[in-house]
């Protein structure tokens, strides 16, 4: 597999596990204790982080990237175990 494929995977990995991670964590502003602002969502986060977002995404996205290059190589699960058709 050549690098430029393996970026271009990790990244649709990592992408995944952001939108995967980011409810993880959250406190809304009456779980927090406070007041939402005006015009914000009551369920909007009281404080987001985009750093531990961004981290948690990184470690749950290089985890399944392991799992999918581990498969690329060895070859547990191919096309034709997936073929349901025969």
């Amino acid at each position: 597999m050549k690098i430029q494929s393996i970026l271009a995977i990790y990244i649709l990995f990592w992408t995944m596990s952001l939108f995967l991670v980011l409810p993880f964590g959250v406190r809304t502003a009456e779980e927090a204790g406070t007041k939402a602002e005006l015009g914000h969502a009551e369920s909007a986060p009281h404080r987001f982080s985009l750093g531990q977002a961004s981290l948690r995404a990184t470690i749950v996205s290089a985890i399944l990237f392991a799992i999918f290059y581990a498969n690329y190589q060895f070859g547990w699960v191919t096309i034709d175990m997936l073929d349901w058709t025969r």
